[in-house]
């Protein structure tokens, strides 16, 4: 017999931890690499700054300095993830890394939901939404689940929770877990660490960031480490945000109920100015 669509997802999603593990044991292994290489970098920079200061480069040329990287974007292979959309990668150098920048997620729900995005605290996922909405990748997608955690989830055209651009990157503000107080109890309740309204990345396995993101309506208290980064907050539309966490879910194709009853489609997704003009006519009335 045939398998079913069930075990066929199960076995899919099988197969996508494997190579998402497998990625990522090779990305800590590239990250050690270059750890010690800037070690031994520092090194010989320490010699060469005492050189210079001893006048050895003394010249009347004119020097340059190449920017240095603020983003790197770890490239996925289109064969292992056939789910994933190849839309180029964000820049690498000379990307905003203080402030904040608004973005405008329109729905099918009701008014806009404007979202402030933490570039100072997570300027790679500043920097992918910019990318992705410039190039309209969110643009007439389902948010797939609403998970018990009180959470929605979007950004996977795809819809099985593999989908994405053909690159990665790794967790920037991933609220810390506090220890317990000495004279706190068992029964003490974990802190809240992803208050209602606050816009995290999601990825799989964890750390593996791509386009996917969850939008809480309610606080989440996790009991276990923090196991999703901080992207930003919403700001308006929590009217909006509100009617979708009142959505009831369905079963889906591997049995969990996680999906909405309804559609819950992002009409557009904007950043930057093109957000704020989208979002001035209707943040005063939904705050």
């Amino acid at each position: 017999m045939a398998p079913s669509k069930d075990r066929q997802r199960k076995l899919a999603r099988a197969k996508f931890d494997r190579q998402m593990a497998r990625r990522a044991v090779r990305e800590r292994r590239r990250r050690r690499m270059l750890a010690g290489a800037g070690i031994a970098v520092a090194v010989v920079l320490v010699a060469v700054g005492g050189a210079w200061i001893g006048g050895a480069f003394d010249s009347d040329e004119k020097t340059t300095t190449e920017a240095a990287d603020t983003c790197l974007w770890s490239p996925l292979n289109k064969s292992d993830n056939p789910e994933k959309t190849d839309v180029g990668t964000p820049p690498t150098k000379n990307l905003p890394t203080t402030g904040t920048e608004s973005m405008t997620i329109s729905t099918n729900q009701g008014a806009p939901i404007a979202v402030s995005l933490d570039v100072a605290s997570a300027p790679c996922a500043a920097a992918s939404f910019t990318h992705l909405a410039g190039k309209k990748f969110y643009d007439n997608t389902d948010c797939h689940e609403i998970l018990s955690i009180g959470a929605v989830h979007c950004g996977d055209p795809s819809g099985t929770n593999n989908g994405g651009p053909l690159y990665s990157f790794y967790d920037e503000n991933a609220p810390v877990t506090p220890d317990p107080a000495p004279s706190a109890s068992a029964a003490a309740k974990p802190a809240v660490l992803y208050p209602k309204g606050t816009v995290t990345l999601i990825g799989n396995p964890a750390g593996s960031n791509g386009s996917q993101f969850l939008i809480f309506f309610k606080d989440y208290a996790p009991t276990t480490d923090a196991p999703y980064s901080i992207a930003g907050k919403v700001t308006g539309g929590l009217d909006t945000l509100a009617k979708i966490g009142k959505i009831t879910t369905v079963a889906d194709d591997a049995g969990d109920k996680v999906k909405p009853s309804q559609k819950i489609t992002i009409t557009s997704l904007t950043v930057g100015a093109d957000a704020a003009a989208t979002a001035a006519p209707s943040v005063s009335a939904q705050s």
